[in-house]
């Protein structure tokens, strides 16, 4: 798991309290790094600007500008991707949670989600807006998780997300390949 947090730029000032500031790119936990990387594009399909402070990723963005997450599965297998802006699901706009469905990743796809899935046509665009202007606050009059993106990664039952096939191989090995010892004679 991991999450980026969202502000303008005098936003950002106040909640990490650096000024002026080195802008980086995502900062994931390395198991997670080596499966997926993961941005949040404008509305003109740049990728936003952030900094690391500590532990946390930070994302500079504009009052009323749309904007979409894109993650991009590295490996050679399916992830299930569970995504939450705001506290809330981006596949069904209500409570986020661990337990719920995700996208299903192809290996080395990309997924681009612009807003929150309505129907199978559309979607609430992210948008970026004052906290008393968010989905989360008009939709549900709840405002606790507004300036969090959330992202968490799963693999298949069975499989064993590794760069390296040596690893995989390794975690793959059958201890008892045969079926039964040759009888004595």
């Amino acid at each position: 798991m991991a999450a980026i947090y969202y502000n303008d730029e005098a936003g950002i000032r106040a909640m990490t309290g650096v000024t002026p500031w080195r802008r980086g790119w995502p900062l994931l936990p390395p198991t997670m790094e080596s499966l997926i990387s993961i941005g949040l594009k404008d509305q003109s399909g740049r990728f936003l600007p952030g900094l690391i402070v500590g532990d946390r990723w930070f994302v500079i963005g504009e009052e009323g500008r749309r904007y979409s997450i894109v993650v991009r599965n590295k490996t050679n297998l399916r992830l299930e991707v569970v995504l939450s802006a705001d506290g809330l699901d981006v596949i069904d706009g209500r409570k986020a949670s661990l337990g719920k469905p995700g996208y299903i990743m192809a290996p080395h796809s990309q997924l681009k989600v612009e807003g929150f899935r309505q129907n199978m046509d559309a979607v609430a665009a992210f948008r970026f807006s004052p906290v008393r202007e968010s989905y989360a606050a008009e939709k549900y009059h709840n405002t606790k998780n507004v300036g969090v993106i959330g992202v968490a990664i799963f693999n298949e039952a069975g499989t064993y997300p590794s760069t390296d096939a040596e690893t995989g191989k390794r975690l793959n090995a059958n201890p008892f390949p045969g079926h039964f010892a040759t009888p004595p004679r």
